[in-house]
């Protein structure tokens, strides 16, 4: 579990939290619970770090507040449409026993052992994530799917999925696909038939007998070679 540290922020203008931002820092709220929220500033460094990690928004975070320690999980982070940087932060309280939604990742494993990935199939995916509804302590860090074995035409439901009982999709009522394993979406162009091939040859050489170069044109009747009529000096009188 990441660990993130905060303090406690006093801003309520626009201009503090302009401050807040020129000091490399960038305002969170936390929020959830019976606890009252609570106004933080967190370091941007150490934020976009996170954040560049896989699944920033689906891994539960211990923040340590002015030396007080508690779990939450980032639901939102805003960003400077001008420059991307992240800007605002909003972090849920997470409370044993209490349910929670949250998009987890899938994660697909042993490509190698495909025989239908070894005989060119495409891996369709579907859903790169999955939104469950499941108590903050029992979030899954990703969905597995196994492509050991699988062939060409075989898909991959959430009903695949091993998930603890506690742990639910939101989406019920329907066993919906996560991932499919189709054939090669690449086909080869039929080859021509061996008439077709022989008559475009035989097109190709006729052409080249009717339309001789320039180099090789007959002379016409009456025409006369260069030099022909051209006499040596000395039979002139």
């Amino acid at each position: 579990m990441n660990t993130l540290d905060a303090n406690i922020r006093d801003t309520k203008t626009k201009g503090e939290l302009s401050s807040l931002r020129d000091n490399g820092n960038v305002p969170a709220i936390i929020y959830g619970g019976e606890a009252q929220n609570e106004k933080v500033a967190i370091s941007k460094k150490l934020l976009k770090s996170l954040i560049e990690k896989e699944n920033f928004l689906s891994n539960i975070i211990t923040l340590n507040v002015d030396g007080k320690t508690q779990n939450v999980l980032p639901k939102e982070i805003k960003y400077d449409i001008i420059t991307d940087e992240p800007i605002h932060v909003d972090f849920l309280r997470v409370v044993p026993g209490v349910n929670i939604k949250i998009e987890v990742p899938v994660k697909f494993i042993n490509h190698e052992s495909s025989p239908g990935l070894k005989r060119g199939g495409v891996l369709n995916i579907v859903r790169r994530k999955v939104e469950l509804k499941c108590p903050s302590e029992k979030i899954p860090e990703n969905l597995v799917i196994d492509l050991d074995g699988i062939d060409i035409g075989e898909s991959f439901k959430i009903s695949s999925v091993t998930l603890d009982e506690e742990v639910q999709p939101t989406i019920q009522g329907r066993d919906f696909v996560i991932a499919t394993l189709a054939a090669p979406t690449v086909m080869k162009e039929p080859e021509k038939p061996a008439e077709a091939e022989a008559a475009e040859g035989e097109e190709g050489t006729a052409g080249a007998e009717a339309a001789p170069t320039d180099g090789d044109k007959p002379a016409a009747e009456g025409d006369k070679k260069e030099g022909e009529d051209k006499k040596p000096a000395e039979e002139k009188k």
